[in-house]
């Protein structure tokens, strides 16, 4: 964790004889501000920070980040009128006051980075970035002082926000790289500075703000583009876009997937539900059985992209087993039971083409009359009618009932019925509250209902609904 004093030094290139006092992490919300922490008071659309200055600074900070004067009532050195930590004004709770006080976090971010002697794992790609991080920081962890990002923070104020919470013991940290515009990778990297890239797949998603899916490939293949040549690119060998990337970076290149062609390669896989799934493993000269607590056979994937890591860092066999076995049900999909008995697959974070035909390839795994309740999926641009006419012609293959939430999902039912799923077996709605009714008066205890849709659309209410009470 940086000293005060680096703060001074990152944003004026001198660094005070005085303020060697630690920050222990960073946070730009106020209530989550602790002891010796750091406050970045960030003016917002709706919510400007400083009006919470006081209460970081009542919560335990030693520092905040500003950008424009509080009045007297605060210690504050002002760099935009050039001050410096002094002996008058050396005590706490402190107010630095910037010009702006994100870019600030960034530059403080940045300067730290290159204090630390430690390998970073950056992660990037359209679905599966979380889980992939959360086996990773697994596996490194078995051999290494390892961090990670946490939660969502993989844009530029979450990013830098965890790389300030950093120290000197640290050996790997293990960062989600979000993408919305061409360059936002680009810059994050430059912040972290990864030796490790690891891409899931070029999906649709955020194709609305992208612009295609040749933008959203550009905007990835920035991480591959950032590392050093004696770095490691781990790519999937079945997605084309991604083995493509192989050509835009100067690191080894690791391939992983299915494909004969994968350095990293798995074989007969066997969805096991809500207990896992099986697989055989094949890397050069060994082949090893292998069962991870991972639902879904796309989570494959991620124990392969974990275990790459695992090789990268010079990890032997057993610690990466091991790593694998603490692995984790997909962060965003809960299980539960209904009042009747029902089994409820709720995956109601958000939805893309490619995580809603994960979801549909685990229900497909259980055992019982499949529901799917579909929501629309939103952010795919010129992308929109071709990832529902996917997600519908896939739910006809595995639902034997659908049911449809919002306008554009109306796709998703015509691509079903397209397929062959019997028209008085598939049922349109409007709202979430529509859908729920139609759950309530027709679900039997003998179902798997997965309920799956982008945030807007307010799927996460069904669930609760549906729910056994306590």
């Amino acid at each position: 964790m940086p000293q005060v004093a680096d703060f001074f030094e990152a944003l004026t290139a001198q660094r005070p004889s005085l303020g060697q006092e630690w920050v222990s992490k960073a946070v730009h919300d106020s209530r989550l501000a602790e002891k010796d922490s750091l406050f970045v008071a960030l003016k917002g659309d709706r919510v400007d920070g400083h009006n919470y200055v006081a209460q970081a600074f009542r919560n335990g900070a030693r520092v905040a980040l500003v950008q424009r004067d509080l009045g007297s009532d605060y210690n504050t050195i002002d760099l935009t009128l050039n001050e410096q930590l002094s002996e008058d004004n050396h005590h706490y709770p402190l107010c630095i006051r910037c010009e702006n006080s994100l870019q600030a976090l960034q530059d403080t971010a940045r300067f730290w980075r290159r204090q630390l002697n430690l390998r970073v794992v950056g992660i990037t790609g359209s679905v599966g970035k979380t889980t992939t991080k959360e086996l990773i920081y697994e596996v490194l962890h078995k051999g290494y002082n390892t961090v990670k990002s946490e939660g969502n923070y993989n844009n530029e104020i979450g990013l830098p926000l965890t790389m300030i919470g950093l120290d000197r013991s640290h050996q790997y940290a293990v960062l989600e790289m979000g993408f919305y515009v061409p360059g936002e990778i680009a810059f994050l990297a430059d912040l972290a500075q990864p030796q490790i890239g690891v891409l899931t797949t070029i999906g649709l998603v955020h194709a609305e703000r992208a612009g295609s899916q040749e933008a959203i490939f550009e905007g990835k293949s920035e991480l591959v583009q950032a590392l050093p040549e004696n770095g490691v690119a781990i790519l999937n060998r079945d997605d084309p876009l991604v083995t493509k990337m192989a050509e835009r970076t100067a690191a080894k290149v690791i391939f992983y997937g299915v494909h004969d062609a994968a350095d990293l390669r798995a074989s007969q896989i066997e969805g096991l539900g809500l207990q896992g799934v099986r697989f055989r493993m094949h890397y050069r000269s060994e082949d090893l059985d292998i069962q991870v607590p991972m639902v879904g056979k796309h989570s494959v994937y991620t124990a392969l992209r974990a275990t790459a890591v695992g090789l990268a860092a010079g990890m032997d066999w057993p610690q990466i087993i091991e790593g694998l076995q603490m692995g984790i049900h997909e962060i965003r999909l809960a299980t539960a039971r209904a009042e009747n008995g029902a089994t409820l697959l709720d995956d109601t974070y958000n939805a893309s083409p490619d995580s809603t035909l994960a979801a549909l390839n685990l229900l497909e795994e259980i055992p019982g009359r499949h529901i799917a309740v579909l929501g629309d999926m939103l952010e795919l641009g010129p992308y929109e009618e071709q990832g529902h006419r996917m997600v519908g012609s896939r739910a006809a293959e595995i639902a034997q009932i659908l049911v449809t939430v919002g306008e554009r999902a109306k796709i998703i039912a015509a691509s079903a019925a397209e397929a062959g799923l019997l028209k008085e077996n598939i049922f349109v709605y409007a709202n979430a509250e529509q859908a729920l009714n139609y759950l309530r008066e027709n679900m039997t205890s003998e179902d798997v209902v997965l309920v799956k849709g982008s945030r807007a659309m307010k799927m996460e209410e069904i669930v609760p609904q549906l729910e056994a009470k306590p």
